[in-house]
Order: C-alpha cells, then sequence, then structure tokens
C-alpha cells in the first residue's frame, strides 16, 4: 500500500497493485483486500514480495508455492492452514499462538505507529516490572522516583510506568499471601519467585500461568515447563518443582517438587536452593532436616538471596541447625532490612520490641512495625495495632487499634480475626458486642486458630454472646489442649476438678495442671499447689505446696501471694511466720485480691504480724463486705454489735446479719 503519512496513525492509503484506496488506513481492512486483490494474484513477483511481510514471514509454506493461498504452517507451533489467508494468520499470531514472539502480533506493530503499548504488551512489561521489584525484595514505591520514571520513559516511551499503588496492587495479587498463626512465630516464609533471565520460554510459561496475553492455564503452564525443563533450562526445572509442589496443571508431588529443586539448585538457581531450604525444613518431599535447611539458607543468603538472609536470621535466633545466636539473627535482620525485605523489617521491630540480639526499645520496635505496615507487611499491621492497644513504644489508641485489627483481618490474618473479636467482647476501640465477639471467634476458630478455639469455649461456658453450654466448652477446652494450647490445658484440669461439662476426675484434673505447671504457667502452678495442699488427685504434701505457691507468686499469681500468707499465718509447709503472713496479704490486698483484703483486716483486729488498729481492720472488713466476701459481711456486723472501730449501731448490726443469711440461703 502507498500511504500519505503527515503523522497520521490512519493515513490515506492506496493499493499498489489496483486503484482501491482507503481514506482511513485500518491494518485488518487492508489486509482483507489484498487477500482478496486480483492484480496481486496476479503478479507471481509482488506474491512473493509480499509472502516476505506481515504475517507471511511468520509462517512457512508446505505446499501449493505457486498459489495465492498456499497450504502453511506457523512457524512457532504446529498450526497449519490448508488455504493460507492472512488475515486469518495474523489472528492466529496476535491470539492463539502460545510461542508467538511479540514482534509477530499485529498490536506491536501498532505499537510502534502510534507510540502505546498494547494492552497484553502492557500487562506483560508490568508483571515483569513487580517480578524484578518482588525478587529484588524493593519498595513499591520505586516507581514514583523521578529518576526512574524518566529512565523508563528513555528506555520505552510506549511503556505507561505504573504508580505505586498499582504496583501495590499487582504485588497484592501476583504475591503468596503471608499469614501469621502464632506471634512468637511472625514468619510465614511461603515464596515463589521465577527469574525469567529474558528466557521466552520461561517468560512464555509465566503467561499460561498468570494470564499474561493468553486465557490463564494451568496445565498449559505445567506441560511448557515440563518441555523447557527437559530440555535444561534451569528457570523452568525450578517452574516444575513449583507446579508438583503445589499442583499446578497436574497431582501434587512433593517428591517430584523436592527433586527438581534440587536438580536445578545444584545448577546454582538461587530460588531453587531457597525453596530446597523450605522442603529440608517443613519435610516436603523429604524427611525434615533442619541443619540441611541452615545450610541452604546459607548458601542462598551468601548470594544475595533477602528471604533466604531473613531464614538465617530466624534460624540464629532459635537455633534451628545451628547454635543459638540472638546477636546473629539481629545482624541478619538488620542486614536484609536496610534493603526493604519486609519480613526483615517486621523481625527487627520483634527484635526490638522483646530485647532479642539487642537492648529493648519499644520506640524502634513501633516505628519498624509502622515502616513495614505502610509497605503492607499483614503482620506489621496486626503488631502495629497491638502496640496501640498496649501502649508499646506509643501512646494507647485503641481506635487506631481496632481499625488495624479490621485492615489486617481483610487480609485473612488470623490473630486479627482473634483480636478483632476480642475488641468486640470488651468494646476496645468499638462498641461492646458479645454477639459479633462469638461470630468473629468461630470464624477463626473453623480455620483452625488455636487461641480461637479456647476463647469460643470460654464463650460457652459463661454464656458470651451465645447461650450458655459447658459441655461445648469442655469439648473446646480439650481440642484447644490436644493442640498443645496451655490456657486450655489448664481449663480442662479446672472442668475436671468441677464437672464443668464432664464428670468430676481429680486425678485427671492433677494431671493436667501438672502439664501446664511444667510450662510454667503461673495459674496452674497454683492450682497444682492447691492440689497437694488439700490431697486432690495427689497425696497430700504441704511443703510442695508452699514451694508451688512461692513459684507461682513469683510470677505475678495473686491467688498464691494471698495463700503464701496463709502458709505463713498457720504454718503450712513452712515455719510460722505472722510478720510474713501481714506483709504477703498486704501485697495482694493491695492488687485487689479480696479475701486478702478481709485477712489484713483480720490481722489489724488481731495484731497479727502488725500493731493492733481496730478502725484500719473495720475499714478493711467494710471495703471486702462491698465487693461480696462473706467472712468480711459477718465481721462488719460484728464490729457494728460490738463497737469494733466504729461506734456500737444494733440496727445495721442486724441489717448485714439479716444480708448474709439471705445471701447464705441463695447460695444453698
Amino acid at each position: 500500500m502507498n500511504m500519505n503519512i503527515n503523522n497520521d496513525p490512519h493515513p490515506h492509503v492506496q493499493c499498489k497493485y489496483c486503484s482501491k484506496d482507503y481514506r482511513r488506513a485500518v491494518p485488518q481492512r487492508m489486509q482483507a483486500h489484498l487477500d482478496k486483490c486480483s492484480e496481486l494474484q496476479n503478479n507471481t513477483c509482488s506474491q512473493s514480495g509480499l509472502r516476505k511481510s506481515g504475517a507471511w514471514k511468520h509462517f512457512i509454506i508446505t505446499d501449493n508455492h505457486k498459489s495465492s493461498h498456499p497450504r502453511v504452517k506457523c512457524k512457532y507451533c504446529p498450526k497449519e492452514y490448508q488455504r493460507a489467508v492472512p488475515a486469518r494468520m495474523q489472528d492466529h499470531l496476535d491470539t492463539k499462538c502460545p510461542l508467538a514472539p511479540s514482534a509477530a502480533k499485529l498490536q506491536y506493530s501498532k505499537q510502534n505507529s502510534n507510540g502505546n503499548a498494547s494492552e497484553n504488551e502492557q500487562k506483560s512489561l508490568e508483571i515483569s516490572l513487580v517480578k524484578a521489584i518482588y525478587s529484588a525484595n524493593m519498595d513499591h514505591s520505586f516507581v514514583d522516583n523521578p529518576q526512574v520514571i524518566e529512565f523508563f520513559s528513555q528506555l520505552q516511551p510506549s511503556f505507561r510506568l505504573p504508580n505505586k499503588e498499582e504496583i501495590k496492587k499487582l504485588l497484592d495479587d501476583t504475591s503468596q499471601s503471608r499469614s501469621l498463626n502464632n506471634t512468637h512465630n511472625p514468619y510465614n516464609r511461603e515464596q515463589f519467585e521465577i527469574e525469567t533471565e529474558n528466557n521466552d520460554n520461561t517468560m512464555h510459561n509465566l503467561g499460561y500461568q498468570h494470564g499474561i496475553g493468553t486465557e490463564k492455564n494451568e496445565i498449559k503452564t505445567f506441560e511448557l515447563f515440563k518441555k523447557a525443563a527437559e530440555e535444561g533450562d534451569v528457570n523452568s526445572i525450578f517452574g516444575l518443582g513449583y507446579c508438583y509442589q503445589n499442583g499446578i496443571g497436574t497431582e501434587r508431588n512433593k517428591t517430584k517438587a523436592f527433586e527438581l529443586y534440587r536438580e536445578a539448585a545444584e545448577q546454582g538457581h538461587i530460588d531453587s536452593m531457597y525453596n530446597l531450604g523450605e522442603c529440608y525444613y517443613y519435610g516436603i518431599g523429604i524427611e525434615k532436616n533442619k541443619i540441611e535447611a541452615f545450610e541452604l539458607y546459607s548458601k542462598a543468603a551468601g548470594k544475595g538471596h533477602f528471604n533466604s538472609v531473613h531464614n538465617l536470621g530466624y534460624c540464629f535466633q532459635h537455633g534451628i541447625g545451628t547454635e543459638k545466636n540472638e546477636a546473629k539473627a539481629f545482624e541478619l535482620y538488620s542486614k536484609a532490612a536496610e534493603k526493604g525485605h519486609l519480613d526483615s523489617l517486621h523481625s527487627l521491630g520483634y527484635c526490638y520490641q522483646h530485647g532479642i540480639g539487642t537492648g529493648k526499645d519499644d520506640i524502634k520496635a513501633f516505628k519498624l512495625y509502622q515502616e513495614a505496615a505502610e509497605k503492607g507487611h499483614i503482620n506489621s499491621i496486626y503488631d502495629l495495632g497491638y502496640c496501640y492497644q498496649r501502649g508499646i513504644g506509643t501512646d494507647i489508641n485503641v481506635i487506631k487499634a481496632f481499625k488495624l485489627y479490621r485492615e489486617s483481618t481483610k487480609k485473612g490474618h488470623l490473630d486479627s480475626l482473634h483480636n478483632l473479636g476480642y475488641c468486640y467482647q470488651h468494646g476496645i476501640g468499638t462498641e461492646k458486642n458479645t454477639i459479633k465477639a462469638f461470630d468473629l471467634y468461630m470464624e477463626a476458630a473453623e480455620k483452625g486458630h488455636i487461641i480461637s478455639i479456647y476463647d469460643l469455649g470460654y464463650c460457652y461456658q459463661h454464656g458470651i454472646g451465645v447461650e450458655k453450654d459447658e459441655t461445648k466448652a469442655f469439648k473446646l477446652y480439650k481440642e484447644a489442649a490436644e493442640k498443645g494450647h496451655v490456657n486450655s490445658i489448664y481449663d480442662l484440669g479446672y472442668c475436671y476438678q468441677n464437672g464443668i461439662g464432664t464428670e468430676i476426675n481429680e486425678i485427671k484434673a492433677f494431671e493436667l495442671y501438672k502439664e501446664a505447671a511444667e510450662r510454667d504457667h503461673k495459674d496452674s502452678l497454683h492450682n497444682l499447689g492447691y492440689c497437694f495442699q488439700h490431697g486432690i488427685g495427689t497425696v497430700k504434701n504441704e511443703i510442695k505446696a508452699f514451694e508451688l505457691f512461692k513459684k507461682a507468686a513469683e510470677k505475678g499469681n495473686i491467688d498464691s501471694i494471698q495463700q503464701l500468707g496463709y502458709c505463713f499465718q498457720y504454718g503450712i509447709g513452712t515455719k510460722k511466720n505472722e510478720i510474713k503472713a501481714f506483709e504477703f496479704y498486704k501485697e495482694a490486698a493491695e492488687r485487689g485480691h479480696i479475701d486478702s483484703l478481709h485477712n489484713l483486716g483480720y490481722c489489724f483486729q488481731h495484731g497479727i504480724g502488725t500493731v493492733k488498729n481496730e478502725i484500719e481492720a473495720f475499714e478493711l472488713f467494710k471495703k471486702a463486705a462491698e465487693k461480696g466476701n462473706i467472712d468480711s459481711i459477718k465481721e462488719l456486723g460484728y464490729c457494728y454489735q460490738i463497737g469494733i472501730g466504729i461506734e456500737r449501731n444494733e440496727i445495721k448490726a442486724s441489717e448485714l446479719y439479716t444480708s448474709l443469711s439471705l445471701t447464705t440461703e441463695i447460695g444453698s
């Protein structure tokens, strides 16, 4: 076609072989004309020249060479046409051929003529950019840097560089979801990275996997990875392993996945080293071997793989596959965090919060959580909420806490789902709504969240947001206890001791308290001491009881502080010491322990471990009585009757005795 261009993307054109012209050039319409042009079909030389351009140069003529419509076969795939029609051939290249390069597509030609990338080309470039940012652990705001924008503008003017919000969305869509099941083990280390290294086969395979330029087709993805892997392409060996691991386009086969990762890792493929480490760590296709996992993380980390740097830090932090070295863990987290690695930013914050490998610094912890949260790190969004709830490194702001829990809940974070329920249960940052709390605990429990299983049991036991059902409570405590939840082990023991949702079984109660106490659960230490003191489910042993009360008291159990006072007052498991008894009662009373308020009043009344002070005794009995302590109601009546610490008032005394008898009747 002859063109009169004048910078017009759709110029006036005329056919070279006949008088046909078009005021507005449309390539598809022009090609359709050439297919029918009689002058062209009669001009063999022209046909030969034309067959070297357009769609023709991407097909091989296999038969009827002299025909204007010979038999042709695509150069890139097995597709054949009995009768060549260029428009149909071009359509095949544009939309159907899985291996056709960009240059073969009509959209590519359009891109070069009008300065705009095609939709497929734009999407493909966007995905490549996102993968590069993700693999390098770079922040998504990188694309808003003026120098970066200028660089891309000069490199490929047709490509519209996405802004940071668009990149963030693409990262969220293509990266693996990271969920946190335990705040003390806050690292979900699943990753999928396929380095393209300008490999057309791998990029094409990714096209089918992610739906770039074609419909998403996992079976085709698998087949293409397999074919390229058989030809020795290391990226495809890795990709094939990932398909087998996750059941993409084939049945899940973790053993094959392991073998393929190992094959690629032996060829120096860094992501495969990392994934092979994950296989050894979690026992994927091979027996768990934490030492081997550590070695592989170390090898990949040495080559600059930041997920491996982070995991290596985690191994040093917890002594996994190597000796525990918290300082080394902190150093590795710092190294990766400096490069913007989000998991490492979060882990570094955790180190500062808990003083792991460094001095404790709640403010630094808060800032690191905040930095990672602003970049979309889900665990950090949760921990930032926790900081606002508890005032860690910042002022308490329960409204912000609630909003952050809600934000991370929407991203599927189970701890946040639980904490959101807790906020509704107690009215933290929102209106109290026990039904909503129960529903959220239920949702998290159904997803296997252990603390939520426990809290769901607590709701059933006490009728919070649901009708009271002690049998269901018992079953839920048992379920969570079997998963190792220490609070549930304690509560299960309490159920057996008191016949809540099950028959009384003091031996089982004792055994469960003992199991939880061995994990330093302070309430279980106290209850185990109580069992030894009174011979519940075991032989009576007051010395052992005293030791357990002491240990629990040191951990802050208020009941044990009061019980230590009782032991010292009466010489239970230790020598009698009324001064110490008074001191322990006083400590527990100052913490709000009601029985200790009464016992402290009794000490003042009778001068036990302190100077006798009947006025102080009266005030303490009054305070404890107002909180429902029956012994104090009785003592308060006696004080009014006799005039101890207060003027005699027999009417008041009578009223108190009457209220006491009514309380006793109701209780019985």
